[in-house]
């Protein structure tokens, strides 16, 4: 009864995001009492592999003991306090650790709540960098087709993805869009780099930046290219006095096989944008790393047309940043990236079996991030929401992209709860 009269309520009050809420009347809404490890169960004691992570923030899955002690020691404490004019512990100490544990050159941390957050800031504070050198017509940013940054204003202009972005068209920023590397090949890498470098050269006076995911494109239907790309684009900023922002929102902290994907091509981005995992999956928070070079820029007599004037409420939140610190103990405590990387092997053998499928067009894998693409559905036929239903019945929680399904457990799922998901995946195609 707790679940019915749960779903209830909610939709008498709430509004849910990234749905259609009228699919409710026929597709039922599941209270959740509790969660540990991977598992969800609800109020009937019905169990799900929570195998996206809850919108791929959870990395050591849920209610972690470790985490909880942390949270509830900084609890008695201090909760928050301003960060303006105002400093705390907890803070100083996880920017000195991002610091050290993000690319070299990434000296200076700033923070915000999520990663569309994040994302504005990184545009505003390359947009004004490039002012207080004195160049104020640096006024358009590119990003990648296909591409997904968040769902704010400026977060939502850098993207490509129509589904999210049509209808507010005419609110958007200016933008450029630069063509993805078609596949994982270095040969797509560089025809992309090329067309990059053909748009530097007309237009590099109004580019500020350039944004990407780097390796992976998440909500683009989990798109995924060469490193190499990364290193050619990197070359080509610096030559054209173009920054480079990365946005590791859903990379970041161990996805791709090591702690940042920017590490795998040995860059290190003007600006870092991290979120998600940041927290373990507890806790609202973000962060953007940039240089002493481009925090020198602002760093005057006080001046309201060169200082940073961005802020929110909750910035460097006490709680969050004991959580953030407690995820980053786990790192360093537990060997997770190489624990990832056989994990990753497993997977990668269990994903091979989906091609024996005659409607799988394709699998693919970065690191703990791996999707099977599906041929022959039209998008009017909702092929996601069909996987999506069968894998609650059979005690998964798949949130497929369309017509692509994707896995992007928690770092401590087992090979036997990898074995399950993978199964009613599989049997979730094949009975389409």
């Amino acid at each position: 009864m707790k679940n019915k009269e749960l779903k209830n309520r909610d939709l008498n009050v709430l509004w849910h995001p990234c749905t259609q809420m009228k699919d409710h009347e026929i597709l039922p809404l599941i209270p959740i009492q509790k969660a540990h490890g991977v598992w969800l169960e609800d109020f009937e004691g019905n169990k799900y592999i929570d195998a996206v992570s809850s919108w791929w923030v959870n990395i050591f899955g849920h209610t972690n003991r470790y985490i909880n002690e942390k949270i509830k020691e900084q609890l008695d404490r201090l909760e928050h306090v301003i960060l303006a004019g105002f400093t705390h512990e907890g803070v100083v100490e996880l920017s000195e650790r991002l610091v050290r544990l993000t690319p070299k050159g990434l000296d200076r941390c700033f923070y915000s709540d999520n990663g569309s957050s994040a994302v504005e800031v990184a545009l505003k504070m390359s947009y004004h960098a490039h002012y207080n050198d004195g160049i104020k017509d640096k006024n358009i940013f590119v990003s990648l087709a296909n591409s997904y940054h968040g769902e704010t204003i400026g977060a939502l202009s850098v993207g490509d993805v129509e589904l999210y972005k049509q209808v507010y068209e005419p609110l958007l920023l200016k933008t450029l869009q630069t063509p993805v590397p078609s596949d994982m090949s270095i040969d797509a890498a560089v025809k992309a780099a090329n067309e990059f470098e053909k748009l530097c050269i007309d237009r590099s006076d109004e580019i500020s930046a350039i944004i990407l995911e780097p390796l992976v494109q998440g909500a683009g239907y989990m798109h995924m290219y060469h490193g190499e790309f990364l290193v050619l684009v990197r070359n080509i900023c610096n030559k054209y006095n173009i920054h480079l922002i990365a946005d590791e929102v859903m990379v970041g902290f161990g996805r791709t096989g090591e702690l940042f994907a920017c590490q795998k091509a040995n860059i290190t981005p003007d600006f870092l944008v991290l979120s998600k995992g940041l927290t373990g999956g507890y806790l609202p928070l973000s962060v953007v790393l940039t240089s002493d070079e481009i925090y020198a820029k602002f760093y005057c007599d006080y001046n309201e047309h060169k200082a940073f004037l961005h802020s929110h409420s909750y910035t460097g939140n006490a709680l969050a940043c004991a959580a953030a610190n407690a995820t980053l103990d786990i790192f360093e405590n537990d060997n997770v990236i190489e624990e990832n990387k056989k994990t990753a092997k497993y997977i990668a053998k269990k994903l091979e079996k989906f091609l024996e499928l005659q409607n799988v067009a394709s699998i693919r894998q970065t690191g703990m991030i791996c999707a099977v693409e599906l041929k022959g559905y039209e998008a009017s036929e909702r092929i996601g929401l069909k996987v999506y239903q069968y894998a609650l019945d059979n005690e998964v929680l798949l949130r497929p992209l369309g017509h692509v399904i994707y896995f992007m457990p928690p770092y401590v799922i087992t090979n036997k709860e990898i074995d399950k998901v993978m199964n009613v995946a599989f049997e979730a195609i094949e009975a389409l």
